[in-house]
């Protein structure tokens, strides 16, 4: 995913970053800081699934445009909520100033950020420089988000910290962004209050709805290693 992000444009300095555990502080004392974005990868489950259309139920569909406090991409393509992870990673918080003006990745953004959400949905289907970008980040073996033709079960969801100190999960098949709460202006995306504002929060459900295994990985955004 790292390798996709740097052919779309974001500096080689930012990086993803696996997050072996978020209760050992000396396995979370290996993860760069400051974090600037936290992908939750997951299975879908029925209780997952459930809460979803719960939440969603009272809310209306987000529809707005133009620079907001996050930008927010709705999933229209099968199987792409990697990818829309990803983009959301990047395209929001401290995050955002990694982005090489000349880029793919700034032009795509420039167009999308003046949309309406299914507009900008329409503009990630047609995008040939998020095509390129990907086919390019499998030939050099890295990991990357699956594309629409690919069965896959595994959902991502985005924590990110905006610029007024707030905790938004997106999740492109949801009905908008959502605010999961205040942070300080010390914390980041790995922080106690972040975590249980957005994971802890997710892994209680699951444990509450009688999940017995959880299986769900972390990668988080930060400096790179090199």
């Amino acid at each position: 995913m790292s390798s996709l992000i740097h052919t779309l444009g974001v500096s080689a300095s930012l990086a993803f970053h696996d997050v072996f555990s978020i209760d050992d502080p000396d396995l979370l004392a290996f993860v760069p800081r400051p974090a600037y974005a936290l992908l939750l990868v997951f299975p879908v489950s029925p209780s997952f699934e459930r809460f979803r259309v719960a939440e969603d139920a009272d809310r209306a569909e987000y529809d707005g445009a133009g620079p907001e406090e996050v930008v927010w991409f709705k999933q229209t393509i099968r199987n792409a909520c990697g990818l829309i992870g990803l983009l959301h990673a990047v395209s929001n918080g401290e995050a955002r100033n990694f982005i090489d003006p000349s880029s793919s990745l700034a032009d795509l953004l420039a167009s999308a950020v003046p949309l309406r959400p299914q507009q900008r949905a329409d503009l990630l289907y047609r995008s040939a420089a998020l095509e390129s970008a990907h086919q390019s980040a499998a030939a050099k073996g890295d990991t990357a988000a699956p594309m629409a033709a690919e069965d896959v079960d595994l959902h991502y969801v985005c924590f990110v910290k905006s610029g007024h100190n707030r905790l938004w999960e997106l999740d492109g098949g949801r009905h908008g962004p959502l605010d999961r709460g205040e942070l300080a202006a010390e914390d980041d995306v790995l922080s106690p209050a972040a975590l249980e504002l957005g994971v802890r929060a997710f892994l209680r459900r699951e444990e509450a709805a009688g999940g017995q295994d959880l299986r769900f990985s972390l990668l988080v955004l930060a400096a790179s290693d090199e």
